[in-house]
């Protein structure tokens, strides 16, 4: 199957312009042409595209998202020094959602706190989502 780069955009949710960055800075190999010269995207190309953007969505910097891209054409050689980039990805995303559950943590801790406030100052009566959780 291939798609114009217009249903590449749509399918991967990445602009046109977008797709145009990948391929310049290499992190996408050049699509293959239809008979018109139009970039002809594949569903292998589509399935990169999944994965970028999940390394973009972990905060992976362009640089290493480039790297990775380059050790993938030199294939299972390459293998050990891909697996090591993910796994530095990896621990800084189970920082990150460690940091952000703290987060959650105090968030939920005033909330309550609040709530607490207007039930026994403000004589507010808890609302059904206090009474149900």
């Amino acid at each position: 199957m291939s798609y114009s780069i217009a249903e590449a955009a749509r399918r991967s949710g990445l602009s046109i312009d977008t797709l145009r960055y990948y391929e310049r800075i290499k992190l996408l190999d050049p699509p293959a042409r239809d008979a018109a010269g139009r970039r002809a995207y594949s569903d292998d190309d589509l399935n990169w595209l999944g994965f970028l953007t999940k390394l973009r969505t972990t905060g992976m910097p362009i640089k290493s998202m480039r790297e990775y891209a380059s050790l993938r054409r030199h294939g299972v050689a390459s293998a050990g020094r891909r697996k090591a980039l993910l796994v530095e990805q990896r621990r800084s995303v189970a920082e990150r959602i460690a940091e952000l559950q703290g987060c959650l943590d105090i968030l939920d801790y005033k909330i309550e706190n609040y709530a607490q406030v207007e039930r026994k100052v403000l004589g507010v009566e808890p609302g059904v989502e206090e009474i149900s959780a």
